[in-house]
C-alpha cells in the first residue's frame, strides 16, 4: 500500500539527500510507493530550492506560510518550533523521517533557538503523534548525533552505544540533541530508531572554513558518512518491516572502516585539493585544540549497515567529489601552487585567511590573545598548555595511531536476559542507585533512580543500560564534569583520558555569552 512520509529538515545536507532519495524512489514499477510530506521554513532560499519539485507536482507555488498539495508532494511552509505546523504535517502520517537540527556553529550562539529546534520540535513530534492517534501506527526515525558523547580521544577513541554521554563545554548543540533523544527513548511509542549521525562529509567542503574546524585536536579519529550514504541510509528505514528487532533502539551512524581517517591527515589531504599547499606552512600548531570536540571511530557502525546498507561510498570517494566540486579558482590555485615562483605567495594569502578565520571570536587564537580563560580551559587545559605547544616540525606530536579499549557499561553484557540486579550494579557504578524495588520485566518501563548528587528521576532500564543516558539533572548546562568524574566511576573512563583529578572546572549556562 502507498503510505505517506513526512520528512523533516529536507533542506539540510543529509536531509536534502535524503529527499532526492525519497524523491526518485518513490514510485515503484509504475506505482506511487510515497507520498513525501515536507515542513519547510517558507525562506527564499527554501523556495527556490523546492520550486522545481512543486512544479513537477502540479503546485502552484505560494508566498510565505501555509500548506500546499500536488500529485505526490504536500508541503507545510511553516516552523518547527510552532505546534500547530508539526501537527499540520504529522496528520495523515505513516513516517517521520527527523535529520533536522540546528547546528553548531550557530547552535553555539544561540541556545535558545538550539533547544527550540533541538529538543521542544522533537517533543512536538512526539506529542502531536499521540494526538493524531499514531502511537501503535507511526514510524518516528530520529536522527541524533555524534556530539552527544563529546571527545573520545586516544585510548578511547573507539566508542559503541551505552558508552557514556559527554557532550563537550559550550556544545549546546549537543545537550539539546541528547534532550530530544531522551523524549524519544522514553516515548512510548511502538516504533521509534534514534541514529547517532556522524560527521557528514559533503562535497563543498568550501562551505566549512569555519573557526569551528580549529576546535578540533588533530589527533581526533573520525569514521565519517557522506552526505549522500547518510540520506539514502534513512530511507532505506522505509523498508524495515513492523516485526523487525530494529525498532526501539540507538544505533551509531558512520562509514565504515574504509571511512575514517585521522583529523589531521584530513587536514593534509583538503588542503591540498583545495590548492592551499602543505598545511604546516598556513596553520599553526597551536591554533588546534587539545580537547572537547567530537568524533571517534564506531566499534559498532556495522549494527545499523546490516538493517540500512549505508556502508556505500568511501573517504576516496569523498576525496573525489570535493575535487570535482571545487570552482574554477580553486582549481586554479591547485595547479598554480606547484609551481615554486606562485607557491610562496598562495602560502602568504592562505596563511593570512587562516589567521583571520581563527583570530575571530569563536577562534582559538582570539581566545588566546584576549585571556578568555574559560575557553581555554576547556579546549587547551590552560594557557601554559597552549603555549607549550611546539610547531609541527619540531616533534612533540600525539600517537595518531594507538591502542583502544571498550569501555565498561556496569553490568554483565553478556547476559540475553537482564534482572533487576544487573540495574543496581549499573546504577552503582555511575555513583547512584536503584530506588524501585520490583520490576515488571520491560526494558522500557519507567524505574526510579538517584544519581551521586541525590538528584531523583525516572527512566527506563534500556535508556540507562543501553543508550548512555543518565541524570537529566545533571546533564549540562552548566557543565560540571570534573566533580561528576569524582563520582561517577561510569563516566570517569571518558574524562579522565585527558583531564586531571586536580582539575576544578566549571562552565555555566551563560558561557555561550563570551562570543555572541
Amino acid at each position: 500500500m502507498k503510505e505517506n512520509v513526512l520528512l523533516l529538515g529536507a533542506s539540510g545536507s543529509m536531509g536534502s539527500a535524503a529527499f532526492r532519495e525519497l524523491w526518485n524512489r518513490r514510485d515503484a514499477e509504475g506505482q506511487r510507493r510515497y507520498d513525501i510530506v515536507l515542513l519547510l521554513r517558507p525562506s527564499k532560499k527554501n523556495k527556490e530550492m523546492f520550486s522545481p519539485y512543486e512544479k513537477e507536482s502540479g503546485i502552484k507555488s505560494i508566498p510565505g506560510r501555509g500548506s500546499v498539495k500536488g500529485d505526490g508532494l504536500r508541503i507545510v511552509w511553516g516552523d518547527a518550533t510552532i505546534y500547530s505546523d508539526i501537527l499540520d504535517a504529522v496528520r495523515g502520517v505513516d513516517w517521520v523521517l527527523c535529520p533536522m537540527a540546528f547546528i553548531a556553529p550557530a547552535a553555539d550562539h544561540d541556545p535558545e533557538m538550539s533547544k527550540a529546534v533541538n529538543t521542544t520540535a522533537i517533543e512536538y513530534v512526539i506529542k502531536a503523534i499521540y494526538d493524531v492517534g499514531g502511537q501503535e501506527h507511526i514510524k518516528f526515525v530520529y536522527v541524533g548525533s555524534v556530539a552527544e558523547t563529546g571527545d573520545r580521544l586516544q585510548s578511547i577513541h573507539m566508542g559503541r552505544v551505552g558508552d557514556p554521554l559527554k557532550p563537550s563545554a559550550f556544545d549546546f548543540y549537543a545537550t539539546c540533541k541528547i534532550k530530544g533523544e531522551r523524549a524519544v527513548i522514553e516515548s512510548g511509542l511502538k516504533y521509534w530508531a534514534s541514529l547517532r549521525e556522524t560527521y557528514i562529509a559533503i562535497p563543498d567542503a568550501m562551505s566549512l572554513m569555519d573557526p569551528i574546524m580549529f576546535h578540533q585536536p588533530i589527533d581526533t579519529c573520525i569514521e565519517m558518512n557522506t552526505a549522500t550514504d547518510a540520506g539514502r541510509g534513512l530511507v532505506n528505514c522505509l523498508d524495515i518491516p513492523e516485526d523487525s528487532d530494529f525498532w526501539r533502539r540507538v544505533y551509531n551512524v558512520g562509514g565504515g572502516p574504509k571511512c575514517r581517517v585521522v583529523f589531521l591527515d584530513y587536514i593534509d589531504h583538503m588542503m591540498k585539493i583545495l590548492g592551499m599547499g602543505d598545511y604546516r606552512r598556513i596553520m599553526e600548531r597551536k591554533w588546534f585544540a587539545l580537547r572537547n570536540f567530537h568524533c571517534q571511530y564506531f566499534e559498532d557502525s556495522w549494527v545499523l549497515n546490516g538493517y540500512v546498507h549505508n556502508w556505500g561510498e568511501t573517504l576516496d570517494d569523498h576525496y573525489r567529489q570535493v575535487t570535482m566540486n571545487r570552482p574554477r579558482e580553486l582549481r586554479l590555485a591547485s595547479f598554480l601552487n606547484r609551481v615554486p615562483g606562485f607557491r610562496s605567495i598562495f602560502r602568504h594569502v592562505a596563511y593570512g585567511r587562516m589567521k583571520k578565520m581563527v583570530s575571530g571570536k569563536d577562534g582559538t587564537l582570539y581566545w588566546y590573545e584576549h585571556h578568555n580563560e574559560p575557553r581555554i580551559t576547556a579546549f587547551y587545559g590552560s594557557f601554559e598548555k597552549y603555549e607549550s605547544i611546539r610547531n609541527w616540525d619540531d616533534g612533540d606530536m600525539p600517537n595518531m595511531s594507538p591502542e583502544w579499549k571498550r569501555l565498561n557499561h556496569g553490568y554483565d553484557e553478556s547476559k540475553k536476559v537482564l534482572d533487576i540486579q544487573d540495574f543496581q550494579s549499573a546504577a552503582r557504578f555511575r555513583g547512584g542507585q536503584l530506588l524501585s524495588k520490583s520490576w515488571n520485566g520491560d526494558m522500557y518501563s519507567m524505574l526510579r533512580w538517584m544519581c551521586a548528587f541525590n538528584h531523583e528521576f525516572e527512566a527506563s532500564p534500556f535508556l540507562v543500560l543501553k543508550t548512555g543516558h543518565w541524570c537529566p539533572d545533571c546533564l549540562p548546562p552548566p557543565w560540571d564534569y570534573d566533580e561528576i568524574a569524582k563520582k561517577n566511576p561510569f563516566f570517569a573512563q571518558v574524562w579522565y583520558t585527558n583531564h586531571s583529578e586536580d582539575e576544578h572546572n566549571s562552565y555555566p549556562s551563560d558561557c555561550y555569552k563570551d562570543i555572541v
